[in-house]
């Protein structure tokens, strides 16, 4: 069963040379509904009712197999979306029938199966290694789009940014996510928002500030990265912003120790031998996979005195946080100080 990714789908669309099926899953919605649209719109547009037609989960499989069979109007391919197909809970006879028209999709159709709703364990789901291999047998083509990483958010602004005749810097781009998040989607408006005031030039970090919109999650999400990079004084400042903004001190609590039980799962998992997806299936991260993934790479500065020593930290933390007596302000405060304390001395740490 072969898996290809993001940029063999780019090249398809680019030379405009699509195989007969396309099977698009993995974690990024944004993604798979934007290139099953790109896909679309290279055949047919949407309103052309003879040559583009979409089906929902619930839609009868015959009428997919009709609408894949039917010879195109006045075009040489048509399009056929499918959106969510439960092949794991449909009867042996639909499931043939999927895969009879994978396997069977005529050079006059292009059939995308797009796996949004539903969560597709590539590497153990024998029904859906089965789909894959009858889209391969007619050419076709299972595409993971998973969630982009920091560094491929930054290339994208940069480059969509440079396309709009403006340049945004790699540092803008990263500050752009750092404040309004990692969702592509929300990026991408952001990054029109950014082009249509500024027009022309550079788009600086003032820009940023003063354009687009920063998100409580974002912020929240961004104070633990700080803690990580040991900024001390950015962090407490952030912190203050924080609770100026009338974020819940244990909200602010449960995000920085979301990361550590992050970390704590991956550094055990690594131990073990285990694979990412198999410890997201464990815990039920869904599509949030990629937490895992930024887990991973934050365990290059962490050896297992820091990890445990940070834990119980935490939990003293957590301890404070639901007495009645404590100062939130003053327990965050110290548990920042603290995890930063511990990431910076390591080793040397003797009673941190």
């Amino acid at each position: 069963m072969a898996i290809v990714f993001e940029e063999a789908l780019k090249k398809d669309l680019a030379s405009k040379e699509l195989s007969n099926v396309y099977i698009l899953f993995g974690t990024d919605g944004y993604l798979k509904k934007t290139y099953a649209e790109k896909i679309g719109r290279l055949i047919a547009e949407p309103d052309d009712v003879f040559n583009y037609c979409k089906f929902s989960s619930n839609s009868d499989l015959q009428e997919v197999y009709d609408a894949v069979m039917q010879f195109p109007f006045a075009s040489d391919r048509k399009f056929v979306l499918l959106d969510d197909f439960d092949f794991e809970h449909c009867s042996k006879n639909e499931l043939d029938k999927l895969n009879s028209l994978l396997s069977d999709t005529p050079d006059t159709a292009v059939l995308v199966l797009r796996f949004d709703n539903i969560e597709i364990d590539a590497k153990k789901n024998a029904k859906f290694k089965g789909i894959v291999a009858s889209a391969e047998k007619s050419g076709g083509k299972a595409v993971c789009l998973d969630h982009r990483t920091v560094p491929e958010l930054i290339k994208m602004l940069s480059n969509g940014a440079a396309k709009r005749g403006l340049k945004m810097d790699s540092s803008v781009a990263k500050y752009l996510v750092e404040t309004a998040g990692e969702d592509i989607n929300l990026l991408s408006n952001e990054l029109i928002k950014l082009c249509s005031y500024q027009k022309e030039g550079i788009i600086t970090k003032e820009t940023v500030d003063l354009v687009c919109s920063k998100t409580v999650e974002a912020s929240v999400y961004n104070l633990s990265k700080l803690i990580l990079a040991s900024k001390s004084t950015e962090a407490l400042s952030l912190l203050d912003e924080l609770l100026f903004m009338r974020i819940e001190p244990m909200s602010i609590f449960y995000n920085i120790s979301s990361v550590y039980v992050d970390m704590f799962r991956m550094y055990a998992a690594r131990n073990e031998g285990i694979k990412i997806p198999d410890v997201a299936q464990k815990f039920s991260y869904g599509n949030r996979k990629f937490l895992l993934e930024n887990a991973e790479r934050n365990l290059r500065n962490f050896d297992f005195k820091r990890l445990s020593l940070s834990l119980n930290e935490i939990i003293k933390a957590d301890s404070l946080l639901k007495s009645f007596r404590a100062d939130e302000r003053n327990v965050l405060e110290q548990l920042i100080v603290r995890l930063i304390y511990i990431i910076e001395k390591g080793e040397l740490v003797d009673k941190a």
